[in-house]
C-alpha cells in the first residue's frame, strides 16, 4: 500500500516525540493482517507527514482503534532515537510513505521517502528510510540501499509495496532517478535486501507508483505512471509490470493524456488506484489525471483480466449520468479512492473534483462517487457530494478545495466504506445499503485524510 501527498495537504503537527507506551497484544510470529498495523494489535493505523517551517520532516502516527482512529499519537522524525540521518532542512522526511510488514514479524513497518536528502553525491539525493514496527509503535530505522546515488535523483519520489514474486514476503518498489526499482524482501534491519530489479524503459520518466493483483494469480502487480517527452508531444502513460515467481514482465501501456509541446515536463500522471469494479476476480487500474484538457480532468480505467490489463475505458463529467459538465480547471481526478460503499461486494471509485466552481465559488471544490457493477463503472447511479450538498458539513466558500484528497474507508467494520474528504473542513461521510449517505455526515479531525492509505 502507498501513499504520496505534498506537505500543502498536511499542515498538522505534533511537537515533540510522544511516550512510545501503547496497549497493544503482543504479535503472532505470522506477518502482519494489516500493513499499517504499527503495533500490532490487529487494528490499522494511520500516518501522516509533518512539518514545520524549520525541520526536514516527520511522521506523526495516529493509533487505530475498533472504532477508527484513536487519541493516542507518535512522532518520529531523523533526530528521533535510532533513526539514521539528521533532521535537516527541506529533507522532507516523510512526505511518502508505504507500509508493509517488511520482515514478517508481525508489526507493521513504515518505508519513508525523503526526497530532500543530501548525499555524497548532491543536493536532493533522496533516501529511504523503514521504520520498524514493535508493541510500542515505530521504533529505531534503517537506510534502504541507494542503487542510484546521483544529484537531485531524488530517491523515494515514489513508493510502492507488495509480493511482486509470490513467496510470501513483501516487496517495495522505489522511484529514483525516474527509474523504478524493486527491492526484494525481506528487508531486514541489517540494511540487506533480496535481489533488486531496475525498470526503465527509453523516453519514460517515472512519477508515480500503484500496486495491486491484476490478472488473478497469486503475485503483485506493479502500474508505473510515467511522464513521455519528445519534441511534439507531452505526455503521460502507465506503463503495466506483471509480477513473476522469478523476473517481472513488462507489459503493455495506456496513453493516459497528451498534448502538443516543444519542452520538458514533471508530474503529469495522476493519483491511482488498483480495485475489482466488476467482480470478475480481476484487479483493475483506474488512474486521475486531472490536468486533461486544460484541467478539465478525467479518470481511465484500464480493466483487468487473466493477461493483465485488457479493454480501457474514460469517465469525465461528460459521461452519462454524472452530474455537472467538464469545464477549464475543474481538476476532475485530482483524487481518487476505491471501496465497497454499499456493501455488494463490488469496488467503487470515488472523484475528486477540486476546482469545481460552485454558485460563483471558484474551487469550490466536490466529489462523485461512482458505483461498480458487473459491466465496470458508469456514470448510471453516480452520486455527488458538494458544500452545498444538503447533510454535508460546512459551509461552501472558495478555495475550500473539497475533494483534493478523497478516502474510502470501512473504519468502523461495518461492511461499508465510508467517504472522507479534506477541505477547510474534513468531512466524514457515512456508507449504507444504498451507498453514500449525508445521513450521519459529520465533520472529521481524528486524524488527517492523508493518513489513510489506500
Amino acid at each position: 500500500m502507498r501513499i504520496r501527498t505534498t506537505a500543502a495537504l498536511t499542515t498538522f503537527l505534533v511537537a515533540g516525540l510522544t511516550p512510545l507506551t501503547l496497549p497493544g497484544a503482543a504479535a503472532s510470529a505470522a506477518p502482519a493482517k494489516h500493513g499499517d498495523d504499527f503495533n500490532g494489535d490487529g487494528y490499522r493505523d494511520y500516518a501522516y507527514s509533518s512539518f514545520s517551517a524549520r525541520d526536514g520532516g516527520g511522521v506523526t502516527v495516529v493509533f487505530g482503534t475498533a472504532a477508527g482512529p484513536g487519541s493516542t499519537e507518535q512522532r518520529i522524525t531523523q533526530a528521533s532515537p535510532g533513526v539514521p540521518g539528521a533532521d535537516e532542512a527541506d529533507d522532507m522526511f516523510g512526505e511518502v510513505r508505504a507500509a508493509a510488514d517488511f520482515d514478517g514479524d508481525g508489526y507493521g513497518d513504515l518505508a519513508v521517502g525523503a526526497t530532500g536528502e543530501n548525499g555524497s553525491r548532491g543536493a536532493d539525493e533522496g533516501a529511504v528510510t523503514i521504520l520498524w514496527g514493535s508493541a510500542s509503535g515505530l521504533s529505531k530505522g534503517t537506510t534502504l540501499p541507494n542503487k542510484s546515488p546521483g544529484r537531485y535523483n531524488q530517491m523515494g519520489k515514489d513508493l510502492a509495496t507488495g509480493d511482486f514474486n509470490g513467496d510470501g514476503k513483501q516487496d517495495l518498489a522505489v522511484i529514483n532517478e525516474s527509474m523504478t526499482y524493486v527491492y526484494r524482501g525481506p528487508l531486514k534491519r541489517s540494511g540487506t535486501t533480496g535481489t533488486v530489479t531496475k525498470l526503465d524503459k527509453t523516453a519514460f520518466s517515472a512519477t508515480a507508483l500503484i500496486s495491486g493483483k491484476v490478472n488473478g494469480d497469486k503475485k503483485t502487480d506493479l502500474a508505473i505512471i510515467g511522464d513521455v517527452v519528445n519534441p511534439e508531444m507531452i505526455a503521460s502513460d502507465a506503463w503495466f509490470i506483471k509480477g513473476g515467481a522469478s523476473a517481472l514482465t513488462p507489459g503493455k501501456t495506456l496513453r493516459l493524456e497528451s498534448e502538443a509541446g516543444n519542452g520538458g515536463s514533471t508530474d503529469r500522471g495522476g493519483d491511482g488506484v488498483i480495485a475489482d469494479f466488476d467482480k470478475d476476480g480481476y484487479g483493475d487500474i483506474a488512474i486521475g489525471t486531472s490536468l486533461y484538457s486544460r484541467h478539465k480532468g478525467r479518470v481511465s480505467v484500464w480493466y483487468g483480466s487473466a493477461g493483465g490489463p485488457s479493454r480501457s475505458t474514460r469517465l469525465t463529467q461528460a459521461t452519462s449520468g454524472v452530474t455537472g459538465s467538464p469545464e477549464n480547471d475543474d481538476e476532475f481526478g485530482s483524487s481518487i479512492s476505491a471501496g465497497d460503499t454499499n456493501g455488494d461486494g463490488y469496488a467503487d471509485l470515488a472523484v475528486g473534483a477540486r476546482g469545481e466552481e460552485i454558485d460563483g465559488h471558484d474551487y469550490a471544490g466536490g466529489v462523485h462517487v461512482f458505483k461498480g457493477r458487473a459491466t465496470g463503472l458508469s456514470g448510471a447511479g453516480s452520486q455527488w457530494f458538494a458544500r452545498n450538498t444538503p447533510g454535508v458539513p460546512g459551509p461552501l466558500t472558495s478555495d475550500d478545495q473539497f475533494g483534493a484528497l478523497v478516502r474510502l474507508r470501512d473504519t468502523e467494520g461495518d461492511g461499508t466504506a465510508d467517504l472522507y474528504v479534506n477541505g477547510a473542513d474534513s468531512a466524514r461521510l457515512p456508507g449504507s445499503p444504498t451507498g453514500i449517505t449525508t445521513s450521519g455526515a459529520r465533520k472529521y479531525d481524528a486524524a488527517p485524510i492523508s493518513s489513510f492509505l489506500q
